[in-house]
């Protein structure tokens, strides 16, 4: 397997983003966009990378702030994660469509078999990139943030629309999630939700529990599940 730091623009801002793939294929491969948390680009999303590489995968983990900055203080990602949702959101959508963009320009994709993933901010970037009308098959949201400030349009977005959500996350209530179902539906978008009992925010995360909030914690089982059904939903779109 390969793994490269790649660089890309949004605009002036300088994006530096982490590749996978297999090198030893010779065939164009289906590529998927991997936007990470609130912390910026870290561990985490390399690692599912990784393993999205080792599927067959062309994996590229985004940039969501800039040169790949990440940190491991709550309070500065919170700052720094609400700062980029609450601005335009041209601007927002700019910033992950430069990235997509980018793993559909690479040699080794077949740019017509695209998808987005995102963890927690980056659950938010893949929503709004299906909003947008972004060209791609689908998009899975792990524990990620579902408001917007302009909703998905009649017959806008392109892809089907997987939501693992944590039934217990006081990060993203109830309400917020039936305000989702129903712009989705008004929309006509072919969407599905899985919710997990007991579960809070950044279930998919080992290392959840370090920033200190009690509404943030890893869960094994759901993060298993959930991998699982992003798996099902990628031979759905890709294959099926």
């Amino acid at each position: 397997m390969m793994t490269e730091t790649v660089e890309y623009r949004d605009g002036s801002v300088v994006l530096k983003g982490y590749l996978a793939y297999d090198d030893q294929t010779e065939k164009k491969m289906p590529g998927v966009l991997v936007m990470p948390e609130a912390f910026g680009l870290g561990v985490n999303a390399k690692r599912r990378a990784d393993r999205l590489a080792a599927l067959g995968y062309v994996a590229l983990a985004g940039d969501p702030y800039g040169n790949g900055f990440e940190t491991s203080d709550l309070q500065e990602a919170m700052k720094l994660s609400t700062s980029l949702m609450t601005t335009d959101s041209a601007k927002f959508r700019a910033r992950g469509r430069a990235g997509l963009d980018k793993l559909a320009s690479l040699p080794h994709v077949d740019a017509s078999r695209l998808a987005v993933i995102g963890y927690c901010i980056g659950g938010t970037f893949a929503l709004e990139l299906a909003r947008d009308g972004a060209p791609v098959r689908g998009v899975v949201s792990f524990h990620g943030g579902l408001t917007t400030q302009k909703p998905a349009e009649k017959g806008q977005v392109k892809g089907k629309i997987l939501l693992c959500h944590g039934a217990e996350d006081p990060l993203v209530p109830q309400e917020t999630v039936n305000a989702l179902e129903k712009e989705l539906t008004a929309a006509g978008v072919d969407w599905q939700l899985i919710a997990y009992g007991g579960v809070v925010h950044s279930f998919t995360n080992p290392n959840a529990a370090s920033v200190g909030h009690p509404g943030i914690a890893y869960n094994q089982s759901a993060d298993e599940r959930s991998w699982a059904a992003m798996r099902d939903f990628f031979n759905e779109i890709f294959v099926g």
